[in-house]
């Protein structure tokens, strides 16, 4: 195996840079929709049109029947993103019931101030948050995506177990209290 070369990278705002905006971010995930780290993704529409806006991207895992409602957000995370891929997500789940649906919002900057209000949604609205690094190095740029807050389930009460059991006059007297006993002696 070859050595690797240390390379100094620059840390760059995608919202701020003049070559780059939200159109060509789409675009390259678009072509390479593996690049989230959310598994084999395929893309099924992009600027989906909803009631109040566009979703930016709706992604597919086929084998697992989930899909992917993604908001793009250039520079902080801020409130109407949050809406809106809550309310993307929604929609989608609600006209493609037979599927598993995950809300995606994708930020260069994520506070933490909105990751503790989103993380109380969690497990209620299935909800992946993720901070995207654009990096300079030489004249190059490389996106790094990190998942700063994943789906969260809330665990299901263990099954209990039930069982035949026969009942009978000794095992009521058992169990009842005698004032029930003696009411129900009356009917």
């Amino acid at each position: 195996m070859s050595q690797l070369d240390y390379v100094v990278s620059e840390k760059i705002s995608l919202k701020n840079h003049p070559n780059f905006n939200e159109a060509w971010l789409q675009d390259k995930i678009a072509e390479n929709p593996k690049i989230l780290g959310l598994g084999e993704l395929e893309v099924i529409d992009r600027e989906r049109k909803q009631k109040n806006g566009r979703l930016d991207l709706l992604l597919a895992n086929f084998e697992e029947e989930t899909r992917f409602e993604v908001e793009l957000m250039l520079g902080q995370t801020d409130e109407s993103h949050i809406i809106r891929t809550i309310e993307y997500w929604d929609i989608e789940r609600k006209r493609y019931p037979q599927y598993d649906h995950c809300a995606v919002l994708i930020a260069e900057n994520v506070t933490s101030r909105f990751l503790n209000v989103l993380s109380l949604f969690n497990g209620h609205i299935p909800m992946i948050i993720i901070q995207l690094d654009a990096l300079k190095i030489n004249n190059q740029i490389t996106l790094n995506f990190t998942k700063v807050m994943d789906r969260f389930q809330l665990r299901k009460d263990d099954e209990t177990e039930t069982r035949l059991i026969e009942t009978d006059r000794n095992y009521w007297n058992t169990r009842a209290t005698k004032k029930l006993l003696q009411w129900q002696m009356i009917f």
